[in-house]
């Protein structure tokens, strides 16, 4: 599992989007909302950064 910051991630539909655009990316999508974090399970980190900074949510894996 890879761990992402969401840092623009504040509400449910917000967390409905994050998810919409991570499933063909991710076999495995854990939402933290109130920490700002998504734990996913996928091929390309590269193509799920990239996923959620098309639909305006730039994100960063977690150290």
């Amino acid at each position: 599992m890879i761990t992402l910051s969401v840092p623009d991630m504040s509400c449910g539909h917000c967390k409905a989007s994050v998810e919409a655009a991570l499933a063909p990316h991710a076999s495995k999508i854990e939402v933290d909302l109130p920490a700002r974090k998504v734990h996913v399970d996928g091929p390309d980190l590269d193509r799920m950064l990239e996923a959620l900074a098309d639909i305006g949510f730039p994100a960063s894996k977690d150290a």
